[in-house]
């Protein structure tokens, strides 16, 4: 069982069998899959899961606190199943690659612009936008 099935069973999710299905492919996807690529990898375990299913299943997901979806800029809504750790993401613009990652340096500042404001800091993302920096040899980006 996928650790996103048991955290469903967990929450008391009827956990049908194409649930089962698009809930493991979310936890073993490494990437920040869209619903069309959710559907994809989901049909190609089971043909008959629609992506209307797919669409039903993500939403259910979100409003259960188990997904998590990030808009990166680029029109499609991604889902990767809500970290146990928190995490940052930097984004290729140019490729689309996402990459996760954490600094102690950022979180640290983020508290502390909070405190000075009078806040205090209860959740937050950051995402980073960027392109790769151009080799100084090739003038190629790497």
């Amino acid at each position: 069982m996928s650790p996103l099935e048991q955290l469903c069973l967990d929450k008391g999710m009827k956990m049908t069998e194409q649930r089962r299905i698009i809930a493991r492919v979310l936890s073993e996807a490494h990437d920040h899959p869209d619903v069309e690529e959710l559907h994809r990898r989901a049909a190609d375990i089971d043909p008959r899961i629609s992506i209307a299913t797919v669409y039903r299943t993500v939403r259910l997901f979100e409003e259960a606190n188990i997904l998590d979806r990030h808009d990166f800029g680029d029109g499609r809504s991604r889902y990767e199943q809500r970290p146990g750790k928190h995490h940052d993401h930097l984004i290729d613009v140019r490729s689309g690659e996402v990459v996760e990652f954490r600094n102690e340096e950022i979180e640290t500042l983020q508290r502390r612009i909070a405190n000075q404001m009078g806040f205090e800091l209860v959740d937050h993302r950051l995402e980073l936008y960027c392109v790769p920096k151009k080799d100084a040899k090739s003038g190629k980006g790497s």
